[in-house]
């Protein structure tokens, strides 16, 4: 009778669990017991990935190869402004021999130091690490020489400039022999001078009371101002500092520092110029235009070692001025400014 019993309350029980089941189908429309196992699953692996799906992990992704673009869209200031054109101004020509190369340029200038660009040309060469020879500097400088007097510049309205970081270069004694053995003189300035020369080509009168100018070269960064009719200039590392085992953070803090000097009247805008600040406009600019507003130094991801420090002297900038709007000019430089110079 005890074996009945227990034999009895089995059926029982697996007669009740299967009602149960069956019930519960009914009721749900669905497997509830698939759910709970499923919800239970879910909740073991949620620490890893909090409340994510498929799509969310694929827009994730999404954004993380949108950060790693050149620069991001996110708005930034406007810029508007038209550089006065030359009257009746007259072709000169001047070849920049700088830390990366050769760059020549044909600009028109009026009797009011109104000038445009009307033709650049842009090389590389190896002077800054002693690996030109006199036959690669001769043929560079016969090239753009050749060029300037087809394009109507007299021959005695040719100049030649050694930037201030070149200078500093073994390699650049071999320039200055070669120009000599072509009958040309060679100027030199300082990175003072340098700093100046590239306010007078960059800066519009119209905002010599509120901006600043930088430069960031290979061998040197040049940082100035107005303040009257005096030109302040100050230098620091150029975007080649990694090549002598400087790190970033000396730079970071020796250019935001120098930076701090500038008067704080005059730091609304910053009209910025140089070999790193030419690639990071090249990412943002819009068609043909003269002034491309820079992004800010967080939106730009680069890898190249040049560009990278170029970039870290632009945050510095940035960071110890407080300024918010940095205008690359496409036409300005130093040794356009050096032209201007001139009687």
């Amino acid at each position: 009778m005890q074996r009945l019993t227990i034999a009895g309350r089995l059926i029982i029980t697996v007669l009740v669990l299967a009602a149960i089941y069956f019930g519960l189908k009914y009721v749900g429309g669905t497997d509830l017991l698939e759910k709970l196992k499923s919800k239970e699953k879910t909740e073991v692996s949620s620490p890893s990935m909090p409340a994510a799906t498929e799509s969310s992990a694929s827009s994730s992704a999404e954004e993380a190869s949108s950060s790693s673009s050149t620069a991001t869209d996110s708005p930034k200031p406007t810029f508007e402004f038209t550089a006065p054109s030359p009257v009746n101004g007259k072709l000169k020509g001047v070849v920049e021999l700088g830390a990366s190369g050769f760059n020549s340029f044909v600009v028109r200038i009026d009797k009011d130091k109104n000038w445009k660009l009307e033709k650049a040309e842009f090389g590389n060469s190896l002077v800054m690490e002693n690996m030109a020879t006199d036959d690669d500097v001769r043929a560079g400088l016969k090239k753009y020489i050749g060029g300037m007097l087809d394009f109507g510049v007299s021959g005695k309205d040719i100049h030649f400039v050694v930037s201030s970081g070149a200078i500093k270069a073994d390699g650049t004694q071999k320039i200055i022999r070669v120009l000599k053995s072509l009958n040309y003189f060679v100027n030199t300035v300082t990175p003072e001078q340098e700093g100046k020369l590239g306010l007078k080509s960059v800066l519009p009168a119209e905002f010599r009371g509120n901006a600043f100018v930088v430069d960031i070269g290979s061998g040197n960064t040049k940082i100035s101002w107005t303040e009257g009719t005096a030109l302040h200039s100050l230098e620091s590392y150029g975007a080649k500092y990694f090549q002598n085992g400087v790190d970033d953070a000396t730079v970071y803090s020796e250019v935001s520092a120098k930076a701090k000097q500038i008067p704080s009247d005059k730091r609304k805008t910053c009209f910025i110029i140089g070999g790193v600040p030419f690639e990071l406009a090249k990412a943002v600019r819009n068609g043909k235009e003269r002034y491309t507003v820079l992004n800010a130094p967080s939106a730009y991801k680069l890898e190249n070692a040049k560009s990278k420090a170029g970039l870290n002297i632009y945050k510095a900038v940035a960071d110890g001025t407080g300024c918010e709007k940095f205008v690359f000019d496409w036409d300005a430089n130093f040794t356009i400014g050096f032209l201007l110079d001139l009687p």
